[in-house]
């Protein structure tokens, strides 16, 4: 078996199974970084106030790792532009979201979370208190930036104009006098309610560890495809051994017969 093994033909054999088993250990630890990866708690400042220019940009989608982020922006609040949000919860407790219109210094619009109320009546004296609220005043708006939700269509046996997600893609709609000018895609609570309004739950938001298995699952099919690919070659290196051992046999059988038949 070894002097099969030491022939030239197997020796180019044995470095190509080689070369490819190589290669899929490779791939094998590639999905297993990844697997790895995937578990690594990465430590996000979500705590430590940011610009919101710093976090997020307009017109455009909100990344993983600025959702949640605590950010601050001056501007001014769009007066007449505030919308109820109905089935919020506050504490485990159901409610309303009052949602207002905010432009920052940059002219860019996004929607911010006011309060929350526990039943409507308050929630609409706390709209009407803030539409007449004066007009243009500069602030500096402090809360935890979040990725805007999916628009909702209304029960049919409902209110059809009953809102009950934080989606800007559909309160745009909803602005008066607004055209087309930039709107980001997230949403601010505010970390400080408007009058008449309870502030709204925003805890840390939590670290996936979980580690992916699927990774992991691919990692151990690829080292099987490593160590599959020696087998085949010793395979292939044994039936080739096997099979010269038969001829071997037959001619050794052969040979005598031939012998007896030439006398």
């Amino acid at each position: 078996m070894i002097r099969m093994m030491l022939r030239p033909r197997w020796m180019a054999a044995l470095l190509l199974a080689l070369g490819v088993a190589a290669a899929f250990a490779l791939l094998g630890q590639w999905q297993l970084d990844r697997a790895i990866e995937s578990g690594v708690v990465v430590e996000r400042s979500t705590e430590q106030v940011k610009p919101l220019a710093d976090v997020a940009q307009p017109d455009g989608g909100v990344t993983q790792i600025a959702t949640g982020q605590m950010v601050n922006v001056a501007g001014t609040w769009v007066a007449g532009d505030e919308q109820l949000i109905t089935t919020r919860f506050n504490g485990g407790i159901e409610g309303f979201w009052v949602v207002s219109h905010f432009q920052t210094n940059a002219a860019s619009s996004i929607a911010v979370a006011r309060g929350w109320a526990p039943d409507q009546n308050t929630a609409e004296a706390a709209i009407a208190a803030l539409q007449t609220a004066p007009k243009n005043t500069v602030v500096t708006l402090t809360g935890r930036f979040l990725t805007g939700e999916a628009p909702e269509l209304p029960d049919p046996q409902g209110d059809s104009m009953e809102l009950t997600k934080v989606a800007p893609s559909a309160l745009i709609n909803l602005w008066a006098d607004f055209t087309d000018g930039s709107v980001y895609s997230g949403y601010i609570v505010d970390a400080v309610a408007a009058a008449g309004l309870d502030v709204i739950d925003s805890p840390v938001p939590q670290v996936d560890q979980s580690l992916n298995w699927l990774n992991v699952f691919y990692a151990i099919e690829w080292v099987v495809f490593a160590g599959f690919a020696v087998f085949l070659w010793y395979r292939l290196v044994r039936d080739a051994l096997e099979r010269e051992q038969e001829e071997a046999a037959l001619n050794a059988v052969a040979l005598p017969n031939d012998a007896a038949a030439l006398h």
